[in-house]
């Protein structure tokens, strides 16, 4: 469900590290060197260089209402694509089942009923009615699934982690950072590296829960 396109380096340290050495005046030749001097600014918490890694990633399979909250994490000058309503055939839609439905049979039932009525509807508009697919496309709910092409930097991701990681997430969003990081994880051993200690919920960065309402993991201030 997420594809991490090759244009996204397979040693992001070494290339922040390489970023830095630039205007150190280090010798960036040596990627040892840079692998070192990477790591040391992220350590150090100088996470200017993580914007200088872009991820580029495919995003299939997920409901129009998470990548509606996906596109709110604006920073770095991210961008995406994402598939058209007004050309796509959601006469035959998949579309995504929450785990509380799925888990009750009775709501499961009524769920998968009314997601049926909803793509013949939209097909007797289209077939029958003459109604232009981008208009009969207005019956959709958010539930269905769709496809982007995402670009963003590796600072902007890492900080979204911490707000969707948390337990108080929702729950797509959190198994959407579960894949990306999993995906990101098996692309190289850079990449495993920073997402095994920096991709990680918002209270194990400030030591503290600052929910409102906490899960328990950590305690509140």
């Amino acid at each position: 469900m997420v594809t991490i396109l090759k244009e996204t380096p397979l040693e992001p340290i070494t290339l922040m590290g390489e970023r830095a050495g630039v205007c150190w005046g280090a010798d960036i030749r040596d990627n040892d060197k840079n692998y070192k001097r990477g790591l040391d600014c992220i350590v150090s918490g100088h996470h200017r260089v993580m914007e200088y890694v872009n991820v580029e990633m495919i995003l299939d399979g997920y409901s129009a209402r998470v990548i509606r909250e996906w596109y709110t994490h604006i920073g770095g000058a991210p961008t995406r694509l994402q598939a058209s309503t007004r050309y796509i055939n959601y006469k035959d839609f998949a579309y995504v089942v929450p785990p509380a439905i799925e888990g009750n049979e009775e709501a499961k039932r009524i769920y998968t009923d009314t997601m049926k009525a909803i793509t013949q509807a939209a097909g007797r508009l289209e077939e029958a009615c003459g109604i232009s697919r981008e208009d009969a496309a207005m019956l959709l709910p958010l539930g269905m699934t769709t496809k982007i092409v995402d670009k963003r930097n590796v600072r902007n991701l890492i900080e979204m982690s911490h707000q969707r990681l948390c337990t108080r997430a929702f729950w797509e969003y959190r198994r959407l950072m579960g894949d990306i990081m999993e995906a990101l994880g098996a692309y190289s051993e850079e990449w495993r590296y920073l997402v095994e200690h920096y991709f990680v919920p918002k209270c194990e960065v400030a030591g503290y829960c600052t929910e409102k309402k906490s899960c328990g993991r950590k305690e509140k201030r």
